[in-house]
């Protein structure tokens, strides 16, 4: 952080907020025995991965080259499952394409991104591209800050937004017995594991061959 310490006389932790527990209340001995208590040998899926799906993985790629891979959303057909087909929806930014997980189902997706902290932000959504509700949250961490080795760390976060548990907009299902994204929400940790390694195996082959390691798209922007 680059703001300045306080010169304040007042004290550095705040005052009349209740439930904290910090070193002006509580020994390290009562927290360690808390801490123990909230430490279990297994957790149920949903208590885990309820509301939040993180995966994360070591990738043998410098991370600007990863990064650089990562925020050209066109990669996405090569290292997801199903996401294919991509072009310019006729939004600037925007861009459609065929989510093969269900037949007929076209996805919207919008990449945001800073270099800076190398993040990488897909804002998607099936059947429409006005709200972008799924949004797949991904960073690129230079290994050897975090693992001391070279490489890149990849992270991936998605929240569980209300509309995974009921569309917003079926009336633009391409047919009524179409399933919905949510109904694979028990799976998101074990399918994005899955792309994970796709993405892994992808990046370190080209790098490990001295190859590019983006590919142009397919269908360019207009």
């Amino acid at each position: 952080m680059s703001v300045a310490p306080s010169t304040s006389a007042e004290p550095s932790h705040p005052t009349g907020v209740p439930g904290l527990t910090t070193v002006e209340n509580t020994s390290p001995a009562e927290v360690a025995a808390r801490c123990a208590d909230l430490t279990r040998p297994a957790y149920p899926h949903q208590e885990v991965y309820g509301q939040y799906c993180t995966i994360h993985e070591y990738v043998d790629c410098p991370p600007d080259e990863a990064y650089d891979y990562l925020r050209q959303g066109h990669h996405l057909e090569e290292w997801t499952f199903s996401l294919r087909n991509f072009e310019p929806a006729g939004t600037p930014g925007l861009w459609v394409g065929d989510d093969l997980l269900e037949a007929g189902t076209r996805i919207f997706c919008r990449v945001e991104t800073n270099a800076e902290a190398r993040t990488v932000d897909f804002h998607c959504a099936w059947d429409q591209g006005e709200q972008l509700w799924m949004i797949y949250l991904m960073r690129v961490v230079p290994a050897e800050l975090v693992l001391g080795r070279p490489g890149s760390v990849i992270t991936w976060t998605n929240c569980r937004h209300p509309n995974y548990d009921a569309n917003p907009r079926p009336d633009l299902a391409p047919r009524p017995d179409r399933s919905w994204v949510g109904a694979y929400w028990d799976l998101f940790y074990a399918g994005h594991t899955v792309e994970m390694a796709n993405l892994k195996a992808i990046l370190e082959h080209r790098h490990h061959g001295g190859l590019p390691i983006g590919v142009p798209p397919r269908r360019a922007a207009k």
